[in-house]
């Protein structure tokens, strides 16, 4: 026997079994575990594990009985002295942590951690959860529902295999990239309901980079069209959400090709450090801005997951054309055509060829900051046609900046 790992496994979920203890001791106050019960079933789960290893897995199913069979008496005590129901969450957390007891005997002791862990955020939160689930409407659990249609009943069916011209048309992959990015909409979307109207100004940027920047450059020009008392805030905003939509697209990356993530992750921290540093300065000079975060909508649809597949099909072959037609240049001006509405579509595409070693790495950051910057161009479009003329120069005056470090590092980098 290691007795290193073992008395590693007992350690964790001791600390596993405090965590969420005290949570429940603070907390509900349970009659049933607390502080000092919750450690016990870890342990007690942990060393069902070990003397499985030697009896067989019959000790750990009479583990669980046992815990089931007190849940089941200690409740009946409690009917019967307090006259009321009792809820189950802290009966199911008993269960489970016995399970993640045993789980460190046989599995990744970072899984057991991350179970342990979200098992007691998701305990401290019934608060926030419930008013979460307050604020959401029909539609929005609707498209909740949709995105479970989308990442569970339709990608598994798929078949894993390429077609079509050029060989890039992949259903299984080109789907799973739409329940990426439909996800990561959702899940802005999910927070900016957290946090409602209570989001500030920087909030707000944030959230509205992670959900859509152009709808939110879009959403911002029109409060500032006829009030150029909103211009500090609307630019602050369209500024911070272009600086997430960096971020965005390392993420991106780093899930399609993590070995392209290691050449493109400077650039592109080059021009997040740019627009993180000019968002900072207008943040601290002047007055501070203000406003509310107006009303979004819910990314989750099923005819934006089609849209969605549509232009990154569409942009994927484009690509493979262009760059058999016309080398690097050909890959370069799709790169600033489809970046102009939207940068995912040319992120995705491009960091597959470059992981298929159909794009050289170098190329493929110089197609995607292009993309960036031609993201940028049409979000100045909005400004100027949804804006005032004050809006529009100011935004320009930070975006100028960019595109000039986008150029040095196009021709130098």
């Amino acid at each position: 026997m290691d007795l290193t790992n073992t008395f590693q496994q007992l350690g964790i979920a001791l600390g596993l079994g405090l965590l969420v203890g005290l949570q429940r001791e603070y907390v509900a106050a349970a009659h049933l575990a607390g502080l000092r019960t919750f450690p016990l079933i870890a342990i007690l789960g942990t060393v069902s594990g070990i003397l499985a290893k030697t009896f067989g897995g019959w000790v750990i199913a009479a583990g669980f009985l046992s815990l089931a069979t007190l849940i089941v008496v200690g409740n009946l005590v409690a009917l019967k002295n307090e006259a009321q129901a009792a809820g189950l969450t802290s009966e199911v957390a008993i269960l489970l942590i016995y399970g993640v007891g045993v789980y460190l005997t046989v599995g990744s002791p970072e899984v057991a951690i991350a179970i342990g862990g979200l098992t007691a955020v998701l305990l401290q939160f019934k608060g926030q959860l419930k008013g979460l689930i307050a604020k959401l409407g029909d539609n929005d659990l609707v498209a909740i529902m949709q995105f479970v249609l989308i990442a569970l009943v339709i990608l598994p069916v798929l078949p894993n295999q390429t077609y079509g011209p050029y060989l890039v048309f992949n259903p299984y992959k080109m789907w799973f990239l739409v329940v990426l990015i439909v996800g990561f909409n959702l899940g802005g979307y999910i927070l900016y309901k957290f946090f409602g109207e209570k989001a500030g100004v920087a909030l707000g940027g944030i959230l509205g980079g992670m959900i859509s920047s152009t709808a939110t450059t879009v959403s911002y020009a029109k409060q500032a069209a006829n009030a150029k008392e909103l211009n500090k805030s609307a630019a602050f905003v369209i500024v911070i959400a272009s600086t997430i939509v960096f971020i965005r697209v390392l993420v991106e990356i780093s899930l399609v090709s993590p070995a392209f993530l290691v050449i493109a992750s400077k650039p592109i921290l080059v021009m997040l450090t740019t627009f993180f540093i000019l968002s900072a300065i207008m943040w601290f000079t002047g007055d501070k801005p203000f406003g509310k975060m107006p009303e979004q909508n819910n990314p989750a649809q099923i005819k934006s997951a089609l849209f969605f597949s549509i232009l990154y099909a569409v942009v994927l072959l484009a690509i493979a054309v262009g760059k058999d037609l016309f080398g690097n240049k050909g890959l370069y001006v799709i790169a600033a055509i489809s970046g102009l509405t939207d940068v995912d579509a040319i992120t995705l595409s491009t960091a597959q060829l470059v992981k298929n070693n159909e794009v050289a790495a170098s190329n493929g950051w110089r197609a995607i900051i292009i993309a960036l910057m031609a993201n940028s161009v049409f979000k100045l479009g909005v400004v100027a046609v949804l804006g005032n003329r004050q809006l529009f120069f100011k935004v320009l005056s930070i975006f100028a900046v960019g595109f000039i470090v986008a150029i040095l590092l196009l021709i130098f980098g």
